[in-house]
């Protein structure tokens, strides 16, 4: 019975390594294709690459052959921040609310401001267009903001409110007792408590941003270009290598960035509580 038992447990473990396996490859394939397309030597994007260049990436580079690139990074970059930093203050304002209410008002409450990440993205999108041209809105960058704003503003919640709840209301009644008003227990007690929450939320939020298409695709004009719209584009019309050049410099920048927030925040930890 013994024998039959570790022979299970070790099939098991077996087929769970192999589709662990297999998910890794699945994830990380694509983008080490990507990675090894970018330094093509050839004009037309190809795997496997015929050889070995750099070409790509100082062309990204050059401000005037790719002027509409660069263009479209800044306002990517400037609605990211944008979006980012309102959706990290109304999270955080609405994560506190919600740590207050209890029951049926709180669930439905969190459900509510959740419901952005469960809706399909370019039904938001289109919803959002139709909306904002009832309103008498043409397409600006304040438009994309407001769209972008919609749907990072859970990811501050979900990490905001995790932090929250591991937060020890004694601390509180402790400061209270002292003679700390609320706002002063706020500030010298929960905020430094839930400040990494608030990083880790702001950062989901701000890559959310800069890789959203359904909302960008719809709000978006020709003077508010976005890069993975223009990215989209050149795929469409050219295979103009320039787009495995930007995809690897974004992997990489999201690599960096993802190692600096989980050595500051643990940012893994924080998006499973």
């Amino acid at each position: 019975m013994a024998k039959r038992r570790s022979t299970g447990e070790l099939s098991y473990s077996l087929v769970m390594n192999g589709l662990a396996i297999l998910a890794l490859l699945i994830l990380v394939g694509p983008v080490l294709v990507v990675l090894a397309t970018s330094f093509t030597d050839s004009r037309s994007i190809r795997f496997p690459p015929e050889g070995f260049s750099i070409r790509w990436y100082e062309l990204l580079l050059d401000g005037s052959r790719s002027r509409q690139i660069h263009r479209a990074a800044g306002n990517t970059l400037h609605v990211a921040l944008v979006s980012a930093g309102l959706a990290t203050l109304l999270g955080t304002a609405a994560a506190l609310g919600l740590s207050r209410l209890a029951g049926r008002a709180g669930r439905a409450a969190d459900a509510f401001l959740m419901s952005p990440l469960v809706l399909p993205g370019l039904a938001f999108g289109l919803a959002a267009l139709m909306y904002f041209t009832l309103l008498g809105f043409r397409p600006s960058l304040g438009l994309i903001i407001a769209g972008h704003l919609v749907v990072v503003a859970p990811f501050v919640l979900r990490t905001v409110g995790a932090s929250l709840s591991q937060l020890d209301p004694a601390l509180l009644d402790a400061s209270l007792s002292l003679g700390a008003s609320p706002l002063h227990g706020f500030r010298r007690v929960t905020l430094p408590l839930i400040a990494p929450g608030i990083a880790a939320g702001a950062f989901l939020a701000f890559m959310a941003s800069v890789d959203n298409v359904p909302v960008s695709l719809f709000l978006s004009s020709a003077r508010t270009d976005m890069l993975p719209i223009r990215m989209w584009g050149m795929m469409e019309s050219t295979l103009d290598v320039r787009v495995a050049a930007v995809s690897g410099t974004l992997v990489l920048v999201a690599f960096l960035l993802m190692l600096v927030m989980e050595r500051l925040t643990g940012l893994t930890r924080r998006m499973r509580g």
